[in-house]
This record gives C-alpha cells, sequence and structure tokens, in this order.
C-alpha cells in the first residue's frame, strides 16, 4: 500500500502503516510562497528505493504550477520538483536494480500504468492508462492519484520511488548538475534522437529558438551529436554564449529583412523552441528546408495562426515532445557524462527559494537553472525568508484548485468584496 493523503476540508489524514516524517518546502496555496513544514513518505516496499536528496533543481514549470498559472487541475499541499539527485539510503528485499550508497536521480514521473501501448514502448511520458489500473503516468509532483493520495516532490529531504523509475547517475556526472539533466537535458534531447538529429549527425543542420535553461541545453546536446547548430535568437547578447558553445547565431529581427529572410530560407532541417511565452511562430516556418520539422518543447500560453501552405508546399511539420521514457533518460544521463554536456546551475539555500523564484518569474536568471542545496540547507528547522516582493496579483490563476479555498486570490478578492454569506467564515 501507499501513503495517502486526503485533500480537502478535513486535515491532512495518513493512513500508511509505516511512514517516516521528513522536512519539505510546501506551498499551501496559490500565493507563490513556500515555507518549511514535514511531510510523510511512506517505507520502503518490497520494489521501493528511499533516496536521500542531496540537490533538487528548480524547473520554470515549478514556479507556474505553485501559483496555478496554468490551465490545468493543482493540488494542495503542493511540493514541487522533479529534477532530484541524491544517494540510495535504503531499498526493499526485492529490489535488485540499485543498493544503498548508489547515486540515483528521479526525473517528471515516477510510476505509470506499465500495461498500455505506450508504456509497452518505452515511451511512459505518454501513458494512456489501461482498465486493470487506476491511473496513468504518475507525475512526481502534483499528481492526486485515484485512491486520493496526493504525491509530493523533490524540494524535501528524501523521496521513494519504486525501483523501475529511478535513473542511475553516471560517476562522469557531477551531482548538482544532474539534478536538472532529468527535465532540461531529456526535454531537449528526446526531440533530438526521435527527429533524427542524433543519428545524421553533421548532414542535420538544427536550430535551437530560446537560449534559457532549455535551450542552452538544447545546443550542447547537438552539438555533442556532431549537428551543425544555429542559436536564433531575439537578443543580440546571446551571440557571444552561442558561439562560445560552438553554434552559429542569427538575430531573429533581421528576419524582418526580406533579403536576409531570403538568404536563410529552407537553412534548417530541424528547428527546437524552447520558448514559453506567445510569440509569431509562422515567421520562423521559412527557414525550414523541404521534409524540415518545427519542434516545440516551450511552452506558450495561447494558440497561434497558422496557414496551411506554410507546411503543404514544403511537407513541413510543427511537431511537440514531452521528457522522455525512463530507458532514454537512463541514455541520455550515459550521453551526457560521456560528452559533458551538462547545464549550467545557480547553487542556492533552502531558504533563499522563494528568491529564486522572483527570479525566475522576472525573467533574470538568464541560462542558468536554480538547484536547491536540498542536504546542506534544508531540515525541519530551516526558516524560509518570505520574500516581501511577491505580489499575488500579478499573475492570473488559470488552474483549478483543490481544495478551492487554496485559491488565494480568489478568496482575497471575495472577502474584499464582502461576498462571503452571512455566518460563513472566510478565509484570513
Amino acid at each position: 500500500p501507499r501513503l495517502r493523503v486526503l485533500i480537502g476540508s478535513e486535515l491532512t489524514k495518513v493512513v500508511h502503516p509505516l511512514t517516516m516524517e521528513v522536512a519539505a518546502l510546501v506551498a499551501n496555496d496559490t500565493s507563490g510562497r513556500l515555507s518549511v513544514t514535514t511531510i510523510t513518505r511512506r517505507e520502503p516496499g518490497p520494489f521501493d528505493v528511499l533516496i536521500d536528496i542531496k540537490y533538487s533543481g528548480i524547473c520554470h514549470s515549478d514556479l507556474h504550477q505553485l501559483r496555478g498559472e496554468w490551465l490545468q487541475n493543482v493540488y494542495y499541499p503542493m511540493v514541487p520538483g522533479h529534477e532530484i539527485a541524491g544517494v540510495v539510503s535504503a531499498v526493499g528485499d526485492k529490489v535488485t536494480k540499485f543498493k544503498v550508497g548508489d547515486r540515483a536521480g528521479v526525473g517528471c514521473m515516477v510510476d505509470s500504468c506499465r500495461e498500455c501501448t505506450s508504456c509497452k514502448k518505452g515511451v511512459e511520458q505518454y501513458c494512456k492508462g489501461c482498465p486493470t489500473k487506476a491511473d496513468a503516468c504518475h507525475l512526481t509532483y502534483n499528481c492526486k492519484l485515484a485512491s486520493g493520495e496526493l504525491l509530493f516532490g523533490g524540494y524535501s529531504e528524501t523521496i521513494v520511488v519504486t525501483e523501475d523509475f529511478v535513473l542511475r547517475i553516471p560517476d562522469s556526472v557531477p551531482m548538482e548538475v544532474a539534478a536538472p539533466l532529468l527535465c532540461a537535458g531529456i526535454t531537449t534531447y528526446s526531440p533530438l534522437v526521435y527527429y533524427g538529429a542524433k543519428a545524421t549527425g553533421s548532414d542535420c543542420r538544427v536550430g535551437v529558438q530560446g537560449m534559457g535553461g532549455l535551450g542552452v541545453m538544447g545546443v550542447k546536446l547537438a552539438v555533442a551529436m556532431g549537428c551543425k547548430v544555429t542559436v536564433i535568437s531575439t537578443s543580440p547578447n546571446k551571440e557571444a554564449t552561442a558561439k562560445a558553445l560552438g553554434a552559429d547565431f542569427l538575430l531573429a529581427s533581421t528576419l524582418d529583412d526580406p533579403e536576409v529572410a531570403k538568404k536563410h530560407a529552407s537553412s534548417f532541417d530541424f528547428i527546437m523552441s524552447t520558448i514559453s511565452s506567445n510569440y509569431d511562430v509562422m515567421k520562423y516556418l521559412p527557414l525550414l528546408d523541404v521534409d524540415g520539422k518545427y519542434c516545440m518543447v516551450g511552452l506558450p500560453p495561447d494558440a497561434f495562426p497558422l496557414h496551411p501552405s506554410q507546411l503543404i508546399f514544403k511537407r513541413n511539420s510543427i511537431v511537440g515532445s514531452l521528457i522522455g521514457g525512463i530507458a532514454e533518460t537512463q541514455e541520455m544521463l550515459d550521453f551526457c557524462g560521456e560528452h559533458g554536456a551538462f547545464p549550467e546551475v545557480t547553487l542556492i539555500d533552502a531558504k533563499d527559494v522563494n528568491g529564486a523564484m522572483l527570479t525566475l518569474a522576472a525573467n533574470k536568471q538568464g541560462a542558468k537553472r536554480f538547484v536547491i542545496k536540498t542536504d546542506e540547507t534544508l531540515s525541519k528547522t530551516t526558516e524560509v525568508k518570505n520574500d516581501d516582493e511577491i505580489d499575488i496579483y500579478s499573475w492570473t490563476v488559470r488552474a483549478t484548485v483543490d481544495p478551492p479555498e487554496a485559491n488565494l486570490q480568489a478568496h482575497l478578492k471575495r472577502k474584499a468584496s464582502g461576498l462571503y454569506d452571512v455566518g460563513v467564515s472566510a478565509p484570513a
């Protein structure tokens, strides 16, 4: 049996008979603030691995989910984190893949149905679920199972995961950079493999849009695969970085000049966009050669217009990609260790996590990924700085919030407007 957490108006109740209390950074509502509390982890079952977390990477998606910005379900209390690197401290008696002391990691998912066609193909990230199991892909956090159990992520001291969803971190990969590889690394590695860039190497002309944490990893991986790589950016300041990584540079604004646009037309076989804000996708499709593919791994909030002629006349495709399966993620870790393709990171203490989220929200982090020194700086006595600069009205809560009272913005607005019924207590 698993740890079961009941979410709703009643208090959180632990019904698993064998559990342990650990420190974690938790968001209790949509305020965007994290604080330290204790959560309950299950003791390892027969096939489970207990990992003492050394480093936990901060993904931009952590920010969006803890603030409820995306059109999705969000569940509170929420412990973010799907970039987890640590050391195995205990294993179940039927575990065969890991032993105590092994370097281990956990990425964006911790289980799946294992029986659908996607799971059988090794692409568990696209798990469809199956009639014999109530749940499909189990995301590492912000995932509420049919049983009522709420899954907690890596901003914590430990995590317990079934061995089939634990990754082995090669000795050649420094632990602090291993954590972001489990999201940014596999997010960019998988499409480069699936759409043929890795297999064709120097014959593949790759464009990478966006030079944040995802984009830099995309460039490093494509260069390591031997591709001819060009960074396509709106910022001229990114040119030096691109060239230092072994890539060419194309300033996006110059494509507004018809002569420049003509010069670069049909010059790419594959373009990978890591951009997560709204932009004119159609502007870049002429850059694709015949049979070229435009792959989106960033997630802009709004839809965009598309004229079919931009696809039809050169048999182009707009495609997408979501992380990778467990086997491919292990392959990515081994590849990065062999080629020294590592993300740029900024190490932070657990107490500074709210400030890091503010920096991410302002898009001031650049190409580096924040990584929490979990092992050294997170404990039950850690005092997290409650950053006064967080303005809870600076973003829109689009998510469906569970429990509803965790939608702090909505309740504060109702309270200010006097919309609560007489005799009904409003949230503080």
